[in-house]
């Protein structure tokens, strides 16, 4: 059994979990990309008091590290990392579009929908005017291209794959406008939460996956991103 804490500040959306194996106990979530600083420690406690769980037991703490919002990510790796040296605990660092591509794949099979074999889920963090952060994974979630920012232009277009399914999905891939999509290519209007990180967290576990706490550090894609409306 793991009882494992989640934590996801990394976009606009903020998320805590705990869950025990891949059940979850409690949740608590927030829509405010301004307020993810003031709701994390409130909601973390919360959730321990409602299941009646201390953090001296958790088994190990998970956390969204990036890319996304520069202050969400600090927000949330700051308290997952203050957690762990504190009480000692393993730290499992987790790709936010990772966590958004699970979303998506968890989104078809509730669908009863087959992901091809040969597809690639194009994982998108809207990162303003028409560029996002964005990887490439394949439908067990290996990690094809690795994450980077980049720009929605027809290059971008033209060098996506045309003979096999691809999928994109996240709140980035609201920019794809529909006239550049071809027929192998849709978007997932699934929506991620943090619920979305406990098979990735849990198959971390189990392999001992863990974040050297001294030296880890956030992934920003790039030099500051900040989800907060201009």
């Amino acid at each position: 059994m793991a009882l494992i804490l989640h934590i996801d500040t990394a976009t606009s959306y903020a998320g805590v979990c705990l869950s025990n194996q891949e059940s979850i106990l409690a949740i608590a979530e927030n829509h405010d990309a301004k307020n993810h600083a003031s709701f994390l420690q409130p909601a973390i406690q919360k959730i321990m008091q409602q299941t009646g769980h201390d953090l001296k037991n958790l088994d190990a703490v998970a956390v969204t590290g990036g890319p996304g919002s520069y202050t969400g990510i600090r927000v949330g790796m700051s308290s997952a990392k203050g957690i762990c040296f504190a009480l000692g605990k393993p730290l499992i660092v987790l790709n936010t579009l990772r966590v958004i591509a699970q979303a998506a794949l968890d989104h078809l099979a509730a669908e009863q929908q087959i992901f091809e074999q040969e597809g690639l889920l194009y994982p998108m963090i809207d990162a303003r005017r028409m560029e996002v952060f964005s990887a490439v994974y394949n439908h067990s979630l290996t990690e094809k291209k690795a994450a980077s920012a980049l720009i929605l232009n027809e290059d971008f277009f033209a060098s996506l794959p045309q003979h096999h399914a691809v999928l994109f999905c996240g709140d980035g891939a609201a920019k794809i406008p529909n006239t550049a999509l071809q027929p192998n290519m849709q978007i997932s209007d699934a929506q991620h939460s943090v619920n979305h990180m406990i098979k990735l967290a849990l198959s971390a576990y189990s392999l001992q996956q863990f974040a050297n706490l001294a030296y880890v550090e956030p992934l920003y894609a790039k030099a500051f991103f900040n989800t907060q409306k201009q």
